[in-house]
């Protein structure tokens, strides 16, 4: 009699706990505690990705899950602009060499390529290499196209069919790429466009596309397979579409998204295992014209929103896993006990402070937060708005500020966990500043005295000394700021105009670093955040939903806030962020919270059917 240890090697282990660590897809055990047989299975699954910065459609893209590039496109006019992905979010990189649409691109995040463009002047022949960082112009296609499809990598290319001249005119020819030079390989049976491909250049696919008008009944769903030579006959998708997406290799791949006449988005999402497609989980948002991850493979995916006016910035993660992956997010928390804007906050998330604001006034309030609700605390001695602050619920600080009385600018008070201080005063009365630090070594800057300033401070527990430096880009307009008195970060802020300028402070002088994706000022960190781990959370222009994510070197975007908001207090660190009241057209009193992203074992319980 064959048994469960004769086909697996082992008997049922008997545990008392569910494992936590990977284990094999389909092992069985026994849970002591539950009386049940359970087993893990694996998912197949989309999950959202931190937002792109600029929305757009007809875009390239390169690289894989984890580590990706878009660049091109319209916005809806024509784009140059690049962004990488790391897996968590996207960061600004280096200007394609032409602004235009229709590009496609192949290759991996730091060696990729863009083969062909659509400009104001026409379909073009221009082809591009990254390194990384930067685009230089390599040999061009030897003729002009636009929305091909692709595969391979940088020194091993495929580009084939696409539209000439006219987006009603496609091609069936192939160009094989070598690091230097394309040369004509044989044709695809038949001209079409706005295909996806993926695989290598001696063993690809294309699949999708039309081969007529754009918007005609021409869409098709064939699939063709190269071996580096010849084109031969696939089986179809189960959907018709152009415009699609794609990931993978030849014998195992995805294609999602795309575009069905006249005009109709799609979620759809199928693999191909070489021969025939199989229907898989849909994307959450329909998706056409934009970026896949051509060198990552059917079980770990990046789509990347393209679509119509207005152009959506979503990132998904398709895995096929053992694990159910949640991703990070923010979602709404506990109320405050008193709406404003213009609050500072300090300490974490299971021990926060909101300080100060304003109402119809200048706000003396304190609320404490334990995780869960706010309870309110002793007022400060000096009701003031825009004002900074920094450190532990059992030792804070906040300083400067704006009040009806400008002799109070430069206030300062110490919080013991109950009840406020009033300590030295800043040597340089100002508001809309930024601080970072503790209550024993505090750091101010920048901010309005009422003229912009550059301004720094350092506390020592006791009294304010001026340094000697300044900030390299003075500012005001809630200057945000993290870290310690010798490893700070500053950024943010209006000049005027918004600024992204980023700066870092080594305890004696600033040192300007990569700008934030998105000028504003107004907008809330997390205070607690280190040097090399902040969060930039809504803001202005509007009232942002935007958030971004400083790595001590670079700002990428992170999930965007559920509701925007500007002038609102913010506290914790990048895992556990909390943002608090603030303004969109009226003071608000609700709350924010991020839950950053889990991954558990898919465990199902076994039963008797």
């Amino acid at each position: 009699m064959t048994t469960y240890r004769n086909i697996h090697g082992r008997s049922i282990q008997a545990l008392s706990t569910d494992p936590t660590e990977s284990v094999s897809e389909g092992q069985i055990w026994y849970n002591t505690s539950s009386d049940t047989f359970k087993t893990i299975l694996v998912s197949e699954a989309w999950s959202s990705g931190g937002a792109y910065t600029t929305g757009r459609r007809s875009f390239g893209s390169a690289g894989t899950q984890t580590a990706n590039l878009i660049f091109g496109g319209a916005e809806p006019s024509v784009s140059n602009k690049t962004e990488e992905y790391n897996g968590s979010g996207w960061a600004t990189g280096g200007n394609l060499g032409s602004s235009g649409y229709g590009v496609r691109g192949f290759g991996t995040q730091t060696a990729a390529v863009s083969s062909g463009i659509f400009t104001p002047g026409g379909v073009q022949t221009s082809v591009f290499e990254y390194d990384g960082s930067s685009w230089t112009a390599a040999t061009a296609l030897p003729s002009a196209r636009a929305v091909v499809g692709t595969a391979g990598t940088q020194t091993a290319g495929l580009a084939f069919g696409g539209a000439t001249g006219p987006f009603t005119t496609t091609s069936n020819s192939t160009f094989k790429y070598d690091g230097t030079n394309w040369t004509a390989g044989n044709n695809m049976s038949s001209g079409r466009a706005y295909m996806a491909g993926f695989g290598t250049q001696t063993a690809a696919a294309g699949c999708g596309g039309y081969t007529g008008s754009p918007n005609s009944t021409t869409t098709t769903g064939a699939t063709e397979e190269y071996d580096g030579t010849n084109w031969t006959t696939s089986g179809s998708m189960n959907v018709t579409k152009r415009g699609n997406s794609s990931s993978g290799i030849q014998t195992a791949g995805l294609a999602f998204g795309g575009k069905t006449p006249p005009n109709t988005a799609l979620t759809a999402n199928e693999k191909y295992d070489g021969s025939t497609w199989t229907t898989s989980t849909a994307l959450s948002v329909a998706m056409f014209n934009g970026g896949g991850s051509p060198s990552g493979t059917q079980s770990a995916a990046l789509s990347t929103e393209g679509g119509s006016s207005p152009y959506g910035k979503a990132t998904e993660e398709f895995n096929i896993s053992a694990n159910i992956i949640t991703p990070g997010a923010f979602a709404a928390g506990n109320n405050i006990n008193n709406a404003r804007r213009y609050l500072r906050g300090f300490g974490i998330k299971t021990a926060g402070v909101v300080c100060g604001g304003y109402t119809s006034s200048p706000s003396a309030k304190t609320e404490e937060f334990n995780g869960t609700t706010y309870s309110n605390s002793s007022d400060l001695g000096t009701g003031r708005y825009s004002l900074a602050a920094c450190g532990i619920e059992s030792a804070g600080l906040a300083f400067g500020g704006l009040n009806t009385t400008p002799s109070t600018r430069g206030e300062t008070e110490e919080y013991n966990g109950s009840s406020w201080s009033e300590q030295n005063n800043l040597n340089t009365p100002r508001g809309e500043l930024g601080g970072a630090g503790n209550q024993t070594a505090g750091l101010a800057f920048g901010g309005s005295t009422p003229s912009v300033t550059g301004a720094t401070e350092e506390y020592d527990g006791s009294s304010w000394t001026t340094s000697p430096n300044s900030l390299n880009t003075a500012r005001r307009g809630e200057v945000a700021g993290a870290g310690t008195q010798t490893a700070a970060v500053a950024f943010g802020g209006t000049i005027p105009p918004n600024t992204g300028a980023t700066e870092e402070y080594d305890g004696s002088s600033w040192t300007a670093s990569n700008a934030m994706n998105t000028a504003r000022s107004q907008l809330s960190p997390t205070q607690n955040g280190t040097q090399s781990a902040v969060f930039a959370m809504g803001g202005s222009p509007g009232t942002a939903t935007f958030v971004e994510n400083y790595d001590g070197t670079s700002w990428s975007t992170r999930p965007s806030l559920a509701n925007g908001r500007r002038l609102a207090g913010g506290f914790a660190t990048t895992s556990d962020a909390v943002l608090a009241g603030g303004y969109t057209s009226t003071n608000l009193n609700t709350t924010e919270e991020f839950t950053p992203e889990t991954t558990a074992l898919n465990i199902e319980t076994l039963t008797q059917s």
